[in-house]
């Protein structure tokens, strides 16, 4: 069944396409101008999200490796899939509000202006999400990039179409350690990375929302856990759950970018930084994202 999700004026498509194809070496997604495809596994079934892009909306299909049963996704599985695609096409969150908020600002006011319709855009599933920050923790984004291939090849699913899929917690969960270090992971990367999905399989860190688990409780559980640190938790949130008001003081690209707003010698330290970004809650995510898009800026911005 294909369904239609239309897209906001002044979508900037090529900020999604380009977040999706930092991989050149891609395994999980491929990428065209007009078709995104995006493999992950959900529930223990390999997903394959077809998504056909136009100027206005979106057309998308589910493609499910399920076992034989009648036709159709189970509801459960289509409402997770569909939750995805609002993820992979940074649809999450109202970039209105934080342009209202920074309309007057003489730091981002400007900067805000130049790119009205930017968006942040997410992983698929909120264990993607952590994974990657797990593993983008403190090297350099080729190199991270080139461990999220090798993660997805160790512990994802190839769907039947060839692609593969992202895998889930307990895909994960089945490695060793050893699996991840001979493949150039560090050994102190490569135990949290399953530690954390150890939890996850395990039921002892829930990463669902609810009336008993709010977005402050995942962040404090997921602190808890040996190896993940506050920039690890807050990126977490922000690319997982579109988290509108994510402090990302502990961001190097972020302190880069204050520095060359600033006009400064260096970049201000993580307090300062921290102090800066205040100013912009509830909406600090969309003021990260206006800051990391500055040092990139597109020829039409």
């Amino acid at each position: 069944m294909k369904h239609r999700i239309d897209l906001p004026h002044g979508y900037r498509l090529h900020d999604v396409l380009a977040f999706h194809s930092r991989d050149a070496q891609s395994v999980a997604e491929q990428i065209s101008p007009e078709r995104l495809r995006k493999g992950v596994v959900m529930e223990g079934v390999p997903l394959v999200l077809d998504i056909a892009l136009g100027s206005a909306a979106a057309h998308y299909e589910v493609h499910a490796d399920l076992p034989a049963a009648p036709p159709g996704l189970p509801a459960a599985l289509a409402a997770q899939a569909h939750g995805a695609v609002l993820n992979v096409l940074g649809l999450r969150i109202d970039p209105q509000p934080f342009l209202d908020l920074a309309a007057n600002d003489t730091l981002l006011g400007e900067l805000s202006r130049r790119q009205p319709g930017l968006r942040i855009v997410q992983s698929a599933t909120v264990f993607e999400a952590l994974t990657w920050a797990i593993i983008g923790q403190q090297i350099n984004l080729p190199f991270a990039i080139s461990l999220r291939r090798t993660f997805i090849l160790q512990a994802g699913t190839q769907h039947s179409s060839g692609l593969w899929c992202y895998p889930d917690a307990a895909s994960a969960a089945r490695l060793q350690v050893e699996d991840l270090t001979s493949r150039k992971f560090s050994r102190a990367k490569a135990e949290t990375l399953l530690r954390f999905a150890a939890l996850v399989a395990g039921g002892e860190l829930d990463l669902a929302p609810g009336p008993s688990n709010s977005i402050d409780d995942i962040g404090k559980a997921l602190l808890a856990v040996k190896g993940i640190g506050p920039w690890t938790v807050n990126y977490g949130l922000l690319r997982g759950y579109g988290y509108p008001d994510c402090s990302l003081h502990g961001d190097v690209a972020i302190r880069a970018a204050l520095q060359a707003l600033l006009g400064e010698d260096s970049k201000p330290d993580m307090p300062r930084t921290e102090e800066i970004l205040k100013r912009y809650a509830p909406h600090r995510t969309m003021a990260a994202a206006h800051l990391w898009a500055s040092l990139h800026p597109r020829p039409d911005d």
